[in-house]
């Protein structure tokens, strides 16, 4: 319970609240009305006094007539954990996809909690057509919003399709595509940058990376990989979002490894990693081949020298993925960046260097441009029939140039 309200609280600073204080409260059963019961809510009520506060948030969903009940009491706003993190994405979305993703969680959470607002939703529409009963503003509102929604997810479904194209497209070169996967604030932007020289946002801030950002990045068998960053985990992440970001969390369906990054220095280290697995086994991602990078060990004393512990540790809620190969490094210093790289090298699908000789016709500069990007041109000898190529390439791409003759 402690471990949820400090998560709550850096949350709560993510999106720019300053803490003013904080309570708990154990129950057999929630109450109602009003979730904490009327004692809790008048010492609740003193408390925002006491303290001047503006905004009361609880570590628990309300349902709109709880949330109501709760602002009429305290005097001040009541928002809930799906509120903020809504409040934080909507904050942090940068590109049109992810800013149609939280608007259509939004809405989707928004829908429910019209009912009960106030005299003004029940007003009748004016004008020509609304004599009579009329249509109530809650359900001009509604329609409304159902209207938007359908839009938001037609225009997702364009994304996906997109998505699915550059996908695709990815696919017919030889590339394998890795997935930066973990809980928020563990240091995935820190690694991507570390691995890719990017240059993406990397921020303490809890979901400070939103937007999906693909690099290529060379390993030391001179084989070239994509590095995908995607949004972070947290533990009870609202539905309404696994459903929005299905765009985005598509990208780590579709990765042949998965680079599951846990902060070790973390109090909740375990806890956050079985959650991580869990959302994974969520979006059908929980078969594709992971390593777990424990970063951040330069916090943690004598975590270098004790890798197998603390991934048997961090694993024990997991029984399915004890056997998964683990890595400690740290990120911001580039310790163990060396050892993460032969892993990956390891467990990829192997995709041996060859030597080959190709005869490539006057107009085929595309192929050539891919001889160029994905492997080592040896020698070119032109002619009047076209030019003649030696270069060491990747196995995929020989057969794919092979099946392309």
């Amino acid at each position: 319970m402690e471990d949820s309200l400090e998560e709550l609280a850096e949350l709560a600073a993510s999106a720019g609240a300053e803490i003013v204080g904080r309570a708990m409260q154990t129950r057999a059963a929630p109450e109602a009305a009003t979730l904490v019961g009327h004692g809790k809510v008048e010492e609740l009520r003193a408390q925002v006094m006491s303290d001047a506060a503006d905004v009361l948030i609880f570590d628990h969903d309300l349902t709109p007539t709880q949330q109501r009940n709760l602002e009429k009491a305290a005097d001040c706003k009541v928002i809930d954990r799906t509120q903020l993190i809504l409040d934080i994405f909507a904050s942090r979305a940068r590109t049109r996809e992810g800013r149609l993703q939280v608007e259509l969680a939004q809405l989707n959470y928004l829908l429910p909690r019209l009912t009960g607002h106030g005299a003004q939703m029940s007003r009748l529409g004016g004008g020509i057509g609304t004599r009579g009963p009329g249509e109530t503003k809650l359900e001009t509102d509604r329609r409304r919003i159902a209207q938007r929604i359908k839009k938001i997810k037609d225009d997702l479904e364009g994304v996906r399709a997109g998505r699915a194209l550059h996908r695709q497209r990815r696919s017919a070169v030889p590339l394998a595509t890795l997935a930066l996967a973990g809980y928020t604030n563990a240091g995935k932007s820190t690694l991507f940058n570390r691995l890719t020289h990017a240059g993406v946002l990397a921020d303490r801030r809890m979901f400070a990376t939103l937007d999906p950002t693909v690099r290529p990045l060379a390993l030391p068998s001179r084989r070239r990989v994509l590095v995908s960053d995607t949004v972070g985990f947290i533990r009870s992440l609202p539905t309404t979002l696994v459903q929005a970001f299905r765009a985005t969390l598509e990208e780590v369906k579709e990765a042949a490894l998965v680079l599951h990054v846990v902060d070790v220095s973390a109090p909740a280290a375990a806890e956050n990693t079985a959650h991580v697995l869990a959302v994974l086994a969520e979006i059908g991602a929980a078969e594709i081949p992971q390593i777990l990078v424990m970063n951040k060990v330069d916090r943690v004393e004598g975590a270098a020298a004790d890798t197998e512990n603390i991934a048997r540790r961090l694993l024990s809620g997991a029984p399915g993925h004890a056997s998964a190969r683990s890595v400690a490094i740290s990120a911001l210093t580039g310790e163990g960046i060396d050892r993460l790289f032969r892993t990956i090298d390891e467990i990829l699908p192997l995709d041996p260097i060859v030597r080959t000789s190709l005869r490539l016709a006057p107009g085929d500069g595309a192929t050539l441009a891919l001889l160029h990007e994905f492997g080592r041109v040896l020698s070119t000898r032109y002619s009047e029939e076209g030019c003649e190529v030696e270069a060491e390439i990747p196995r995929s791409l020989e057969r794919r140039l092979a099946t392309k003759d």
